[in-house]
Formats: structure tokens, sequence, C-alpha cells
């Protein structure tokens, strides 16, 4: 490939000011800055396609077409959406961007775009997640939810595979189908892709007792399917169960903290608890843009849980909970200062992976370099050289020569 992507020049404003601000970088040997010619390997471990409004409904089996989520506008101007899983129409309020806020609002649509982007960050490679398409889960029928999958992973696969050294979709997957999962991740594999992404809950909806979840051995055949194909397990964050349940005062921040984040610990305590790891010791797994501060709290925890309650649990395991999780799992973050600091305790350098989760707003494109010095000040070089980009390149199956030579 002897195209050659330009790097665009971004004014930051006056509100993203602040994502400048850096202690600067005093005693490193090596930097997150893209101009630094001995730079990091820099693989952002979690960013978002910026798929076409009318992807499936132009492309999903004709079947399923009415039964697509729907926005539309009232006669007071108010705008809706409404997905199979709601019992309600949620109230969209759009906010009126302008700025660095509306240029990210509007990127990550193309693959050369997406590439231009990522020189002025200074990424070497991405792994990317549906965006729109988060809501693919968003239907108490997993067999639906399959159809819409394959949709976007023909459509990823067609727009990103060419670039693949660099930009790396990730497969939709929706696990309650088991059988069709089990075909998914097969043919998702032989097109070219090396990971898959997970609900965080296989069934949509609020948890029920007895219902399917990531602890049955119902579950083994895909398990074994990832297994065989070399595929890592991702869960993201804000799927298998609606993130936008509290209402009124303060929740955009009971939302993505409580309903958005926190529920990405379940897949991963069932998978550490229930003995999968045990029987499938070759899967990688881990969670997605739900920070790492929660982890040293999850291992110790489950372990005290396992011991304490040894009465009641089953299956008796080789090893502690926390090491199927040390050994097999990982965790992406963008910013988290207390989860790098119980990172050195707890020993788990090789389990975490930075993310700039471009382009959305919570993420740190395109100041990454300043959010990493913000944040990394305390590790040694070759800790931030792992969290940076080779736990990624290591978890991902990533090329790393390949992802940082210049297109």
């Amino acid at each position: 490939m002897t195209e050659v992507i330009e790097k665009r020049e971004i004014v930051c404003d006056e509100v993203n000011a602040w994502r400048k601000e850096t202690p600067g970088v005093e005693g490193w040997t090596r930097t997150a800055r893209p101009n630094d010619p001995n730079k990091y390997l820099m693989v952002s471990a979690d960013t978002h396609a910026n798929e076409p409004p009318d992807l499936w409904e132009k492309r999903i089996d004709p079947k399923y077409r009415d039964r697509l989520p729907k926005t539309w506008i009232d006669d007071n101007g108010v705008r809706w959406r409404k997905s199979e899983g709601n019992d309600r129409p949620d109230r969209l309020v759009l906010a009126d961007l302008s700025g660095q806020d509306q240029i990210r609002s509007r990127s990550g649509a193309g693959a050369k775009n997406r590439l231009a982007d990522h020189v002025v960050d200074g990424i070497d490679a991405e792994i990317i997640f549906p965006n729109k398409g988060l809501a693919m889960w968003y239907t108490p029928d997993p067999v639906f939810a399959q159809a819409q999958c394959a949709v976007y992973n023909d459509w990823a696969w067609e727009e990103f595979g060419p670039y693949s050294t660099k930009l790396i979709p990730v497969a939709a997957i929706s696990p309650g189908d088991i059988e069709g999962a089990v075909a998914e991740i097969q043919r998702t594999a032989k097109l070219g892709y090396t990971a898959v992404a997970f609900p965080v809950k296989p069934m949509f909806g609020p948890p029920k007792v007895g219902e399917l979840n990531y602890n049955n051995a119902d579950f083994d055949p895909i398990w074994a399917a990832l297994q065989d194909a070399d595929m890592t397990l991702c869960f993201h964050v804000a799927t298998g169960m609606d993130p936008r349940t509290t209402r009124g005062v303060g929740g955009a921040v009971v939302n993505y903290v409580w309903h958005a984040l926190a529920p990405a610990i379940s897949p991963l305590v069932n998978l550490c608890a229930s003995g999968v790891i045990e029987r499938f010791s070759k899967l990688r797994f881990g969670s997605v843009e739900a920070g790492i501060g929660f982890i040293p709290w999850m291992l110790e925890t489950m372990d005290e849980a396992y011991k304490k309650h040894h009465f009641a649990v089953r299956p008796k395991l080789r090893n502690l909970p926390s090491e199927y999780y040390r050994s097999n799992g990982f965790s992406t973050f963008g910013e988290d200062q207390a989860g790098l600091d119980f990172a050195q305790k707890y020993g788990l350098m090789d389990n975490f992976m930075w993310a700039n989760d471009y382009p959305h707003h919570e993420g740190t494109w395109p100041h990454s370099a300043e959010a990493v010095e913000r944040n990394m000040s305390g590790l040694k070089d070759e800790e931030r050289a792992k969290i940076l980009g080779l736990n990624a390149a290591r978890v991902f199956r990533i090329d790393i020569e390949a992802a940082k030579k210049p297109l």
C-alpha cells in the first residue's frame, strides 16, 4: 500500500483547553507524542466505527426490516427513538455542538479519514467496535440480533479489512443464539477477524432468575469455537441492558457510571468463577471501556467469596477465580489514575490496555499524549510500553512492525 495519509490540523477551542494540560515528560526516554521519533507503539484498544445510518435498513433480510430501531420527530419537534427491547420510546436530546466537540461528533466515517485522524494522535493501530451498532443487541430475540450483527460484520470488513494491519474491526456476535453464534464466529474468522464483541449480558433486559448467562455450560460450543479460531472475546459496556434507565436530574452521570459501565463486571466474574477458563484455557477475554479501577476489588472479592462460601461454591476450581483473570483476562481504560495506581501494587501491568475511544467525547482524541502524560507519569518505561500498545498487540494478534509502518 503506497498511499500517503496526510495529517490534518485540529484547533483546540476554549472548552476543550483542559485536554492539553500536562505535567510534562521530564525523565521519560520516549513519549506518546506523534512527532517523537522514538514514540511508544500506540494501540487504541477501544474505538468506534461511524456506520451509515441506513446500513441495516438497506442490507438486512427484508423479513426483519420492520423490526429495526426507529426514530421520528413528533408534532412538537421532539425527536424520539424506539427499539424492540424497550417498552417505551426514548426522548433524544441532541446537544448543540461546536468547535472540537462538533469535529468529534462528525469523525470516524471512512477508513482514510480515520487513518488521518490517528496520525494527529500518534495512534499506530486501533481496535474498532460498533457505534450505532451497539443497539444491535437491544432486542429479546437473539436470532434477530444475530441478523443485525451479520450485516455489521460484512460492512465493517468491507470498510476496514483492506487496512487491517492498522484498522482492526471486531466482529459483533449475538451469543443468545448459540448455534447462530458458532456459525458467525467461524464465518467471520474466515473473513479475517481476530476478535469478537459480545454484550455484557447474553439475553437482553434486566436480570431474571434462571436466565441463560455466561456461567452456563450451554455456551461451551461458543467458547470452543472462539478458542479453535484463536479469537479474542470482548465485552463492551452499554450492551445487554439498556443503559439509559435513570430519568431526570443526575441521569446522565448515573446512567454512564451505573447502567453502562458497572455491568461489565458480570461477564468477567461469570467466566472466572464458573470453570470456563479451566475448560478453555486458551480463551482470551476482557472488558472494554469500563475502566480498570474496579479490577483489584473484583479479584480480591471473587477470591474472598470462593474461600468464605466454600460450602456453597461449585465447581471446585484448581486455582482461585482471580488467577483466571490474571492469566487470560484484560480490561481497557482511557483515563483511570486510581486503576493505574493499583496496577503496580497488584501486578496487573500485563492485563491493562489504554484506549483513546475515538471519536467519542469521553475519549482523549486528539490530545491523547497529554492524557497519557497526566495519567502515566508514575509508571516505568516498560510499564507504559505494555499498557500503551504491547499488551493489545499480544491479545489482538497485531503485527507490530506492520502497524508502525506509515501508509
